[in-house]
């Protein structure tokens, strides 16, 4: 979908008065939205387009039987967190909780309001839901990357760059599944010949300078573990990978159209389309507590060519093989 059809798509994104305009007699159902991200935001603009589009084959028009409350709250938590009040003081049928940063001050405005998460990690240790078969309470979802899933991306790393030795590890320390997956990063590290340390993302001064120390031995790499401090970051991890000739495995497709190595990951807009279902069955009667959390189905592995070139690697054909997409 090109930019333009996105912005007049997303438009219908108002405030609740414009039910007005709906066919008389109809019931018209509100939708509340809350983004994590600035509204130019291309990625995030794909994902809630994607997610307006299941919602449209479901039979859900905009101005007709439902409206849609978009809150872009940035990547500002304070700012969320007003957004997140917001909307639950609004009582919509249903608010779509986009990313673990919304969800988390969504859950704690409002205990009734049905919510549909995406992209959340751990639901049940982040109190979300009572279990993943039956969450249990006004929240269900889909999560996005199980625990394993770092072993998987060191193991990548390895494979396309067999030289590796080190690896520095990006993450959140305030999210507890940040923790949990270096771990699983940690336990496959020696039998891959490979040292792993941790670099810590409070704010862009410790990145680039724990990176540049990092960065002062050979043969070392990177791995951002998922959060919303590496998103916004993204462009400055981008630049010190490349600045320092590092190679690097990221979770999502964005990271290396913008000029990333490798990754490997759930089809994070595919969440959305399958929100749209959750959000949908919900508008007809179903209750989040019966609506079992689900995990990714669909993985994608992205590799570009041309930074693989750029950092001297010879990218084996297996590699090349497991690619569902090359960038050259």
């Amino acid at each position: 979908m090109k930019r333009r059809d996105f912005i007049t798509l997303l438009s219908g994104a108002a405030a609740w008065p414009v039910v007005a305009r709906a066919q008389q007699g109809e019931r018209v159902r509100r939708i509340g939205v809350l983004v994590p991200a600035a509204a130019n935001d291309p990625v995030w603009q794909a994902r809630i387009g994607a997610f307006q589009q299941a919602l449209a084959l479901s039979g859900w028009i905009i101005g007709r039987n439902v409206q849609i409350d978009i809150r872009w709250a940035t990547t500002d938590a304070a700012a969320i967190r007003r957004e997140a009040e917001e909307l639950a003081a609004l009582a919509p049928d249903v608010i779509l909780a986009a990313g673990h940063s919304s969800a988390a001050p969504l859950l704690q405005a409002t205990r009734t309001v049905p919510i549909v998460f995406t992209l959340v990690q751990d639901a049940v240790a982040a109190g979300f839901i009572d279990s993943l078969a039956r969450p249990g309470g006004n929240a269900t979802g889909f999560t996005s990357w199980e625990f394993s899933m770092g072993a998987k991306w060191l193991e990548l790393l390895k494979q396309i760059a067999s030289g590796l030795t080190r690896v520095a590890v990006l993450r959140d320390a305030s999210q507890g599944f940040a923790v949990s997956q270096f771990v699983a990063i940690q336990t496959v590290a020696p039998s891959l010949g490979v040292e792993v340390i941790t670099v810590n993302m409070r704010d862009a001064g410790e990145i680039e300078q724990s990176v540049a120390t990092f960065a002062r031995s050979p043969n070392g790499g990177l791995i951002p573990i998922p959060s919303a401090a590496a998103v916004r970051h993204r462009d400055l991890i981008l630049t010190l990978a490349a600045r320092y000739r590092l190679a690097a495995v990221y979770w999502e497709r964005l990271f290396v159209a913008a000029g990333g190595l490798i990754s490997y990951g759930p089809d994070l807009v595919e969440q959305f389309r399958q929100a749209a279902n959750y959000v949908d069955r919900i508008l007809k009667g179903d209750k989040p507590a019966d609506l079992p959390v689900q995990a990714p189905t669909k993985y994608e592995t992205v590799l570009n060519l041309r930074t693989a070139k750029a950092l001297g690697l010879d990218v084996p054909a297996s590699v090349l093989a497991r690619a569902d997409e090359v960038i050259e």
